[in-house]
C-alpha cells in the first residue's frame, strides 16, 4: 500500500495510479514511437515518444479507468494484451464496444453515477464527471467522454480525492465539478490544445489554467501533451500561463517514468 496517493507517468493520458490499497491504470496508450493511433472518421495521428512502460511491466491492478475510447487512449495493444476480466470504468457507450471485443468487465457510469471498489477496510469510490471532447455539433461525431473524480475513504472518513479531468474542453458543465466537490486535492488535467483540421479538441494552455482555477484544487499535474503530432499546445505554454497567474506553486510537473505524490506534502 502506498502511503501516500501517487502516480506514475507512462505518457499520453496513461498513468498508473495507487491510492491507499489500490492500483489503477488510466487510458491505456502503449504505441511507440512512429506508430499510428486510430482517432476515428477516417483520422489518424503518429506518436512521437514511446511509453515508459509496456503492459507486461505494470503491477497488480484493481481497475481501469478509461475516461473515452479513441486510439490514442485505448489502443491495439491494450485490446490484445490487457486482461479482459479487469474492470473498466468508462462510458455507457464505450463499455458497450469494449464488451462486443470480449472486456466483461467493462463498467459505463452515466455522469454523476459511481463505482466502489472494496479492499481491507478501504473504499474506493469512482465518479463520473461531465466532458465535451469538442465544440457545438462535432462533439456529437466525437466519442463521449467522461472524466472521474476518484475518492479514498478508510473507516467511514474520506482520505483522498482525485479528480481525472479526460479529454474535454473547458466548458460551463464543469462548473458543477466544484459545486458538488469542494475540495479537491489533486487533478490530473489532460492538456495538449489537440487541434484537427484547426478545431481545438482539448484544453490549451488558457483553458487549463482557466480549469484550474475554477476546480481550485491542492495540486495540478498535466499530463496529455506531448505525444501526438495532433497536439499544439506545448507543457511550456501552460506552465507559463499558470506562472503568470500566480498559480505555480500548486502546479507539478512529471515525466514519462517518472512517480510523483499527488499531494503538495510530498
Amino acid at each position: 500500500m502506498a502511503e501516500q496517493p501517487e502516480v506514475t507517468f507512462v505518457g499520453t493520458a496513461t498513468t498508473v495510479l495507487r491510492i491507499g490499497g489500490f492500483t489503477l491504470l488510466t487510458d491505456p496508450n502503449f504505441l511507440h514511437r512512429g506508430q499510428r493511433a486510430y482517432l476515428g472518421k477516417g483520422m489518424w495521428s503518429r506518436r512521437r515518444t514511446d511509453p515508459a512502460l509496456r503492459i507486461a511491466d505494470l503491477p497488480a491492478l484493481d481497475a481501469v479507468v478509461l475516461s473515452h475510447l479513441h486510439g490514442d487512449h485505448f489502443d491495439r495493444v491494450a485490446r490484445r494484451e490487457l486482461d479482459r476480466q479487469l474492470p473498466i470504468v468508462t462510458t455507457p457507450s464505450a463499455q458497450q464496444k469494449l464488451t462486443r471485443w470480449g472486456f466483461h468487465g467493462a463498467l459505463g457510469l452515466s455522469t454523476w453515477r459511481s463505482h466502489e471498489l472494496h479492499r481491507d477496510g478501504e473504499t474506493l469510490r469512482l465518479t463520473s464527471m461531465p466532458g465535451q471532447h469538442g465544440p457545438g455539433l462535432l462533439d456529437q461525431l466525437l466519442p463521449d467522454v467522461m472524466g472521474t473524480m476518484l475518492e479514498l475513504f478508510r473507516d467511514g472518513t474520506r482520505r483522498f480525492r482525485l479528480y481525472v479531468t479526460g479529454d474535454t474542453l473547458n466548458r460551463p458543465q464543469l462548473a458543477a465539478i466544484p459545486e458538488r466537490y469542494p475540495d479537491i486535492d489533486a487533478m490530473l488535467i489532460h492538456l495538449g490544445g489537440t487541434k484537427v483540421a484547426g478545431i481545438l479538441l482539448t484544453m490549451d494552455a488558457q483553458q487549463g489554467a482557466d480549469l484550474v482555477e475554477l476546480v481550485r484544487p491542492k495540486l495540478t499535474v498535466p499530463i496529455h501533451y506531448d505525444d501526438y503530432r495532433v497536439f499544439r499546445s506545448p507543457l511550456a505554454h501552460f506552465v507559463e500561463e499558470v506562472r503568470r497567474r500566480g498559480l505555480a506553486r500548486q502546479v507539478r510537473t512529471i515525466a514519462r517514468g517518472e512517480t510523483v505524490p499527488l499531494t503538495l506534502a510530498g
